[in-house]
């Protein structure tokens, strides 16, 4: 098989993906862990990662002109680049790590997962021709899923390498495969050159689908963070009593779990190619479940079972969600500008996190994690009615 052929190029883009994402996960945990042994209070160490959502926002607009300008691969090395100069910053002494160095360090973190995330996905729309749409399907539900599950083997890591070689160790290690990956990347890649020489404004005008899409997408996460952010681990912390490891190995398998249902999106859903039809069907159906979960909790049904349970469940079919919307975004995308649809259709999802997070906590401090799960169905049913009439290009 040849270096330069479309497998080939997808094997090592995914590759890629793949390490910097296992070194995000665990960076995300050695901070929270470190920061928490350190004595810091909860809202302390939340904010440690506010900018790093804020730049999601602010990156993903600007990362899609970036790419369809400089090149996706350009633009994806960059975000490796970036990667490694907030781990070394984090390689500091540790009176140095108070919570702004931190947070810059992390802000710097965010650019570079977005940088990363939007070109890999638009890597695949230039690699898969217009009328493979089920190759495409395939393809994106491949990279978007296993990218969760190593997410979540990356909360696992963070905690391992930080109980066994200490935090500055444990950057040091994470530096090294991300190194790896950098010259792995500049070596097997082809480069691809930007073709919209255009001004950034052209940015901010995508397709009516795209920007229904892209609607859709900022509440679909705002329904999942509202609950599973901030309300879901202070839930079961404060009220049922679980331990920190007990809550952090519950969110961490629940991401491996989902991230393998959304590989196996195509399967599930049928051999057909999506549409917003599908989506609105598989909204509907993820409409109900936080209204179950908050039924059951009202009940006199054990509150931990249901939240394991309802939480597996809901994971299950929000996954499948998630990977639709992740074809359906290459599908709807024009090729020529594919970087810059996905940068607009991506800061919607980071601002989707954010708002997520911020009603969370808002909401659970003042009515409870059931008003957080309503507000969850409301956000998805709202997002199923803006998905429910797209059409792929070449379905």
């Amino acid at each position: 098989m040849s270096m330069r052929s479309p497998l080939a190029q997808y094997i090592t883009v995914t590759l890629s993906y793949w390490a910097f994402t296992l070194t995000d996960g665990a960076l995300r945990m050695l901070v929270l862990l470190f920061f928490h042994n350190l004595g810091y209070s909860p809202i302390e160490i939340a904010s440690l990662f506010l900018l790093y959502e804020f730049f999601g926002v602010v990156t993903n607009l600007y990362g899609g002109w970036l790419g369809s300008r400089f090149g996706l691969t350009l633009t994806m090395q960059l975000g490796l680049g970036l990667q490694i100069f907030a781990l070394a910053l984090l390689l500091a002494d540790p009176s140095v790590l108070t919570v702004v160095y931190v947070m810059i360090a992390q802000a710097i973190s965010g650019i570079a997962k977005d940088l990363n995330k939007m070109a890999a996905k638009s890597s695949i729309k230039t690699l898969v021709a217009d009328g493979e749409q089920g190759k495409l399907y395939r393809w994106v539900a491949m990279l978007t899923g296993s990218k969760n599950a190593l997410k979540g083997m990356g909360y696992f890591l963070g905690g391992a390498l930080l109980a066994t070689v200490g935090f500055q160790g444990s950057i040091a290690a994470l530096l090294s495969l991300l190194l790896v990956a950098l010259v792995m990347g500049i070596w097997l890649l082809e480069y691809q050159p930007g073709s919209n020489k255009g001004s950034f404004s052209q940015s901010l005008s995508p397709s009516a689908g795209v920007n229904r899409l892209s609607a859709a997408r900022l509440f679909l996460f705002c329904a999942r963070d509202v609950w599973f952010v901030v309300a879901l681990p202070v839930f079961l912390q404060s009220q049922l009593g679980w331990s920190p490891v007990q809550v952090g190995s519950l969110m961490a398998a629940w991401v491996i779990i989902y991230g393998a249902i959304q590989a196996i999106a195509p399967k599930i859903t049928g051999s057909h190619v999506p549409s917003g039809r599908t989506l609105y069907v598989w909204a509907t159906l993820l409409t109900l479940l936080p209204c179950g979960i908050a039924f059951a909790l009202s009940s006199d049904i054990d509150p931990g079972l249901v939240l394991v349970v309802g939480l597996l469940i809901f994971g299950g079919v929000f996954a499948i969600n998630s990977s639709v919307h992740s074809y359906l975004i290459l599908a709807l995308a024009q090729r020529e500008s594919a970087s810059l649809d996905l940068g607009f259709y991506y800061m919607a999802n980071a601002g989707g996190r954010l708002l997520g997070t911020l009603l969370s906590g808002l909401m659970y401090q003042q009515y409870g994690l059931i008003s957080c799960l309503l507000m969850s169905s409301l956000l998805i049913a709202i997002s199923a009615l803006l998905a429910r009439d797209l059409k792929p290009q070449s379905s």
